[in-house]
């Protein structure tokens, strides 16, 4: 590989992993003691991230257009400062109010510094050949919860949670920023790029089919994540082997992306968009005809695959298909059905979780399926298909 191409990446790859440790798998270790600390319930903390989240979805369109504009650098930079500062006011919280002002600067900044934001970079960087580096991010940040909730739980036992957040906040500010605001490539605009990037994107067909592929599997995955152990326990699993049954969902994640790096980059990415969405219907027939308590563990692995392969997804598949012009603004649109399902979907999960049980599993196998089914309607471009089956 380029080495500069491999430096991108790797700058990327690690301010990715910055930014999801210290934001979206902050409260999964720091609610209590917030809600504690503050006079708070962790009901309404996770009612602020969820708000912080349908924020996001909302500011992904812009982000983009700026990105399309060739502002990546300084986008990602801001993204660095809002996160920075949302997590100084968590250090300063001493009230409810204080907490959604922060979530609300924190979901500025997932709006504008998260997968998205980083694939339109890359989308304006190396054009039509971004596939390989958006696989290469994805890698580094798909251990943020791996290496960010230790960390966090260490420095909530040792420092506490207050000056856990304030480390978060300084490596926002002296480490991530500075590598994402001098150290990325720059691209260059020509004036034609300028006046392309500012064109209406019109919803056609293939942008509503991208959106409602994306949001029906990012509905499984946001509520898979959120109640995972709860629906291997009602599949028959013990407490134990659900829990172990979750660790496997990382390290599967990992394994399908260099998979999707290696033998799988010779397929067009719609294909392997298409085997990611039949994984977790797999797993889920094969869990409720042998029963949670043998099959949590290659149920997790199938699930945790398939997750993997569609976060590359959600970047390759819009590039292939649409190409590079107004990349970010695409990203954007086709990515806010999917970021503001995911925000509601934890408490739908949970509502059906005491109506049906297990059979939830059907309602996510479902969604997969459609999934499939949406991305199957779609047309490969004629030279990509041609290529590809060269």
């Amino acid at each position: 590989m380029d080495p500069r191409r491999l430096a991108t990446i790797t700058i990327l790859g690690s301010t990715q992993t910055l930014a999801w440790a210290s934001s979206y798998y902050l409260p999964a270790i720091l609610a209590d003691d917030i809600a504690r600390d503050t006079g708070t319930s962790t009901t309404w903390l996770f009612a602020s991230f969820s708000v912080s989240l349908i924020i996001s979805a909302l500011l992904g369109p812009r982000a983009g257009r700026l990105i399309d504009r060739g502002s990546g650098n300084a986008v990602l930079a801001v993204s660095n400062l809002l996160f920075a500062s949302g997590l100084v006011l968590l250090y300063l919280a001493q009230s409810l109010l204080t907490l959604q002002l922060a979530w609300i600067v924190l979901g500025v900044g997932m709006g504008i510094g998260l997968y998205d934001a980083a694939f339109a970079v890359l989308g304006r960087i190396y054009g039509t050949s971004a596939r390989g580096a958006i696989t290469g991010i994805t890698l580094f940040a798909g251990f943020a919860s791996t290496i960010g909730w230790p960390l966090t739980a260490l420095g909530a036992s040792t420092i506490g949670w207050r000056d856990t957040c304030l480390a978060w906040a300084v490596l926002h500010c002296f480490v991530a920023l500075p590598l994402n605001y001098w150290c990325l490539p720059r691209p260059t605009l020509a004036v034609a790029e300028k006046r392309a990037a500012d064109k209406p994107v019109p919803l056609d067909r293939a942008m509503i089919l991208l959106g409602f592929a994306f949001a029906a599997a990012w509905i499984v995955t946001a509520g898979m994540a959120a109640h995972f152990p709860r629906i291997m326990e009602a599949a028959g699993a013990s407490p134990t082997q659900a829990i172990a049954a979750g660790a496997l969902i990382g390290p599967a994640q990992v394994g399908a992306r260099l998979l999707e790096a290696g033998p799988l980059a010779r397929l067009h990415p719609l294909i392997t968009a298409r085997l990611a969405t039949l994984t977790h219907p797999v797993g889920v027939a094969v869990l409720l005809l042998i029963g949670g308590s043998v099959a949590s563990g290659p149920f997790a692995v199938l699930h945790g695959s398939g997750n993997g392969i569609l976060t590359i997804a959600r970047g390759t598949v819009p590039l292939a298909i649409f190409g590079p012009e107004s990349y970010g603004y695409r990203l954007g649109l086709i990515g806010l059905p999917s970021r503001f399902l995911s925000a509601l979907a934890p408490f739908a999960f949970a509502v059906l979780l005491d109506h049906i049980g297990a059979s939830v599993l059907l309602v996510t196998a479902g969604l997969s399926l459609a999934a499939c089914l949406a991305l199957c309607a779609l047309r490969m471009p004629r030279q990509e298909a041609a290529h590809h089956a060269d």
